[in-house]
């Protein structure tokens, strides 16, 4: 068996990674296949995944409060948005074998557990897939800054954010052909040069408890 640089580790999904475009709606039968097909891999292994999952493939909070929307009220919906996707990826997991709990910040028990940290902790200890829903359970925080404050709180040892990218550039590789490719940057420099790969909150919290 491979030895694991990261026993247990936070993996923040968007949801737009679940319907394979970039700007796209709804959930790709295939993309989710496959993004659970490699979870698979990795939890036969032996390692301890968290999930957060993103819902900006079913409603985006910033761009429901751009329309009109009051914001508060639009980030619920884009927290009920992470609870559809956080479902499918359930199901998506456990038709590969994969022991999977699907966690919630709001209250909804007849979907998900809701979100106690020492249980999370437990369902990781006994070779779970643990899939954090509906953000922080709060508006004006996005779920980037829930997958920093989840990995903290299980105490992972990595945070990954799956992009459709290679690494961390200094602005959108796919919209700029002399995008900069960073080898190694810190959490200061990523918050001095206004990186967008995560929001400011998130990489505060990471500084702050790295």
């Amino acid at each position: 068996m491979a030895e694991l640089a990261h026993k247990r580790v936070l993996l923040k999904l968007s949801g737009e990674a679940l319907c394979g475009t970039v700007g796209g709606f709804g959930i790709q039968p295939e993309t989710m296949r496959a993004i659970c097909g490699e979870i698979a891999e990795v939890h036969a292994l032996g390692a301890e995944i968290g999930i957060v999952i993103g819902g900006g493939n079913i409603f985006r909070g910033l761009k429901g409060s751009a329309s009109g929307m009051e914001r508060a009220s639009a980030d619920y919906m884009g927290m009920l948005a992470t609870v559809i996707n956080g479902v499918a990826l359930q199901d998506g997991l456990e038709k590969f074998g994969v022991p999977t709990r699907c966690v919630s910040a709001l209250e909804i028990r007849q979907v998900a557990e809701p979100y106690i940290r020492r249980r999370a902790v437990r369902h990781l200890e006994k070779g779970r897939v643990v899939i954090f829903v509906a953000g922080t359970g709060n508006p004006y925080f996005s779920t980037d800054t829930a997958a920093a404050l989840r990995a903290m709180e299980i105490q992972a040892s990595a945070l990954i954010k799956a992009t459709k990218v290679e690494g961390v550039y200094d602005k959108d590789p796919m919209k700029f052909d002399d995008a900069q490719r960073f080898e190694h940057l810190t959490f200061t420099d990523a918050l001095t040069m206004g990186l967008k790969v995560m929001d400011a909150t998130a990489f505060s919290l990471c500084r702050d408890n790295n």
